[in-house]
């Protein structure tokens, strides 16, 4: 208990008074605020080495630091102020992931999330503030391995196909960006932050910024050209064609992700297309997969899906093998008979 009395502060402690100058007491104070400061500070710096020495995403690097945060007011129980990183155990972190598991998240997520705390601690460690990593011995089981959902090429035409009202702005936005998670295979997070001056009509390519700031060219082909240039028409009919980004809402603000995918939800109609989820990264699966299944080599798709690594892409390749064996069920005419 502590009493405030004219210049000194009174502390209660174990039956006994105690008497604090103001200076003194100051200065307690002055200190533990410091001490909150610099392990926040150590977070700031950690995503800031993210972004700029990394090229880490503003998508990823704002998973990192929620996920840390989250660390910190489970370990602080709420009071995220208090958290002092070059305190936590093992334990600290076996309890966090025993909690969360508890709570539901899938195996998944742990693994993100044990992966976050796993670097932040290397960095910890690369700077020289700390000598070890509490996070460094939690492995978490990876979840089963499942194909991407795909949706059917005819299924895909049929949609892409379908009759729209041209002169409407928000329409033939739609209808564009359908189109364009389809023909080029790009992300989500591409497709909000694609810029007007990034897409050449004329030599029929486009420019994105993929993971980790990596930019990347893709080509398209008549179609989306002339689809292109048309809603350009229509954004300087409309008075936003200063916009800097190609796709946008009515007055040219940005689109957002859940913009995006209520637009594909939507226009994913469960009773024409059988696929079981409905979202724009089953457009960039399905993108892959017809690449594969109409010939295209696996290092061209995987440039032009951005994949880091080969690995990431060859999980197509059993989607395209897995349709060829649907095809060959139901296309020749001995697959169905029984054996003796």
């Amino acid at each position: 208990m502590v009493i405030f009395f004219g210049w000194n502060i009174w502390k209660i402690e174990n039956n006994g008074l105690y008497s604090y100058s103001f200076n003194r007491a100051t200065a307690v104070l002055a200190r533990q605020q410091k001490l909150k400061s610099d392990d926040n500070m150590l977070i700031d710096r950690y995503l800031t080495y993210l972004r700029c020495e990394l090229n880490y995403s503003v998508h990823t690097v704002s998973a990192y630091s929620r996920d840390i945060r989250r660390f910190a007011d489970f370990c602080c129980h709420g009071n995220a102020d208090g958290f002092d990183p070059l305190t936590v155990s093992n334990s600290d972190v076996r309890a966090w992931i025993a909690s969360l598991s508890q709570q539901g998240d899938s195996r998944r997520t742990l693994r993100r999330k044990v992966q976050s705390l796993r670097s932040f601690y290397r960095y910890l460690m690369l700077t020289g503030a700390t000598g070890r990593n509490p996070a460094t011995d939690i492995t978490i089981a990876r979840p089963a391995s499942t194909l991407p959902t795909f949706i059917r090429t005819e299924e895909i035409n049929s949609l892409l196909d379908t009759p729209y009202d041209t002169a409407d702005l928000i329409e033939s936005r739609n209808r564009l960006i359908l189109t364009l998670l389809y023909t080029t295979g790009m992300r989500r997070s591409e497709l909000i932050g694609l810029l007007d001056r990034n897409i050449d009509t004329a030599r029929c390519e486009l420019k994105v910024l993929g993971k980790r700031n990596k930019e990347r060219v893709i080509p398209f082909g008549d179609e989306l050209r002339t689809m292109i240039e048309h809603y350009r028409t229509l954004r300087e009919e409309a008075g936003i064609a200063g916009a800097p980004c190609f796709l946008t809402r009515r007055h040219g603000e940005p689109l957002y992700p859940r913009l995006v995918n209520t637009v594909v939800s939507d226009s994913l109609d469960p009773q024409q297309i059988h696929a079981v989820k409905r979202s724009p990264h089953v457009l960039r699966h399905t993108f892959a997969t017809d690449m594969l299944n109409n010939g295209a080599d696996l290092n061209a798709v995987q440039q032009l899906l951005g994949h880091s690594s080969l690995a990431t892409t060859q999980i197509y390749t059993h989607i395209s093998y897995r349709e060829l064996k649907q095809n060959y069920q139901l296309a020749h005419p001995r697959a169905q008979k029984k054996g003796g």
